[in-house]
Protein backbone atom coordinates (compact mmCIF):
# COMPACT_ATOMS: atom_id res chain seq x y z
CA UNK A 1 0.00 0.00 0.00
CA UNK A 2 1.31 3.77 -0.81
CA UNK A 3 0.51 6.64 1.04
CA UNK A 4 0.26 10.19 -0.77
CA UNK A 5 2.76 12.62 0.01
CA UNK A 6 -0.37 15.03 1.61
CA UNK A 7 -1.12 12.09 4.55
CA UNK A 8 2.54 13.15 5.53
CA UNK A 9 2.12 17.34 5.05
CA UNK A 10 -0.77 16.77 7.29
CA UNK A 11 0.51 14.65 10.00
CA UNK A 12 3.01 17.94 10.04
CA UNK A 13 0.30 20.31 10.42
CA UNK A 14 -1.45 18.35 12.56
CA UNK A 15 1.54 17.60 14.88
CA UNK A 16 2.62 21.70 15.53
CA UNK A 17 5.71 20.08 15.67
CA UNK A 18 9.43 21.24 14.29
CA UNK A 19 11.34 18.80 12.32
CA UNK A 20 14.72 18.38 11.18
CA UNK A 21 15.36 15.82 7.76
CA UNK A 22 16.45 13.12 10.10
CA UNK A 23 13.20 13.73 12.53
CA UNK A 24 10.37 13.59 10.08
CA UNK A 25 11.89 10.53 8.56
CA UNK A 26 11.70 9.20 12.12
CA UNK A 27 7.86 10.71 12.60
CA UNK A 28 7.08 8.62 9.34
CA UNK A 29 8.91 5.58 10.18
CA UNK A 30 6.79 6.00 13.46
CA UNK A 31 3.41 7.01 12.39
CA UNK A 32 3.37 4.83 9.13
CA UNK A 33 5.78 2.38 9.22
CA UNK A 34 9.52 1.57 8.12
CA UNK A 35 8.40 -0.22 5.03
CA UNK A 36 6.04 2.13 3.70
CA UNK A 37 5.73 3.46 0.46
CA UNK A 38 5.07 6.91 -0.65
CA UNK A 39 3.43 8.36 -3.84
CA UNK A 40 2.79 12.07 -4.64
CA UNK A 41 1.31 13.90 -8.10
CA UNK A 42 4.47 12.96 -9.79
CA UNK A 43 5.90 10.29 -8.09
CA UNK A 44 6.08 6.90 -6.92
CA UNK A 45 7.24 4.58 -4.39
CA UNK A 46 9.52 6.31 -2.91
CA UNK A 47 10.80 5.48 1.02
CA UNK A 48 10.42 7.89 3.76
CA UNK A 49 13.45 9.74 3.33
CA UNK A 50 12.82 9.98 -0.33
CA UNK A 51 9.34 11.47 -0.04
CA UNK A 52 11.45 14.09 2.50
CA UNK A 53 13.62 14.68 0.28
CA UNK A 54 11.07 15.22 -3.18
CA UNK A 55 8.94 17.66 -0.97
CA UNK A 56 12.15 19.93 0.50
CA UNK A 57 13.17 20.01 -3.29
CA UNK A 58 9.93 21.28 -4.17
CA UNK A 59 9.39 23.75 -1.58
CA UNK A 60 6.79 22.52 0.68
CA UNK A 61 8.46 22.70 3.76
CA UNK A 62 8.47 26.38 5.76
CA UNK A 63 12.19 27.13 7.27
CA UNK A 64 12.29 28.00 11.26
CA UNK A 65 14.46 28.36 13.83
CA UNK A 66 14.78 24.66 14.71
CA UNK A 67 14.73 23.02 10.96
CA UNK A 68 11.25 22.82 9.16
CA UNK A 69 7.54 22.85 9.34
CA UNK A 70 4.90 23.49 6.76
CA UNK A 71 1.72 24.86 6.14
CA UNK A 72 -1.83 23.81 4.73
CA UNK A 73 -1.27 26.01 1.61
CA UNK A 74 1.82 23.90 0.23
CA UNK A 75 -0.81 21.18 -0.23
CA UNK A 76 -1.57 20.84 -3.87
CA UNK A 77 -5.09 20.91 -4.30
CA UNK A 78 -6.06 18.42 -7.41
Amino acid sequence: MSIHGHDVLNMMIESGEQYTEQSLVQAIHTRFGESARFHTCSAQEMTAAELVAFLAARGKFIPVAEGFSTHESKICRH
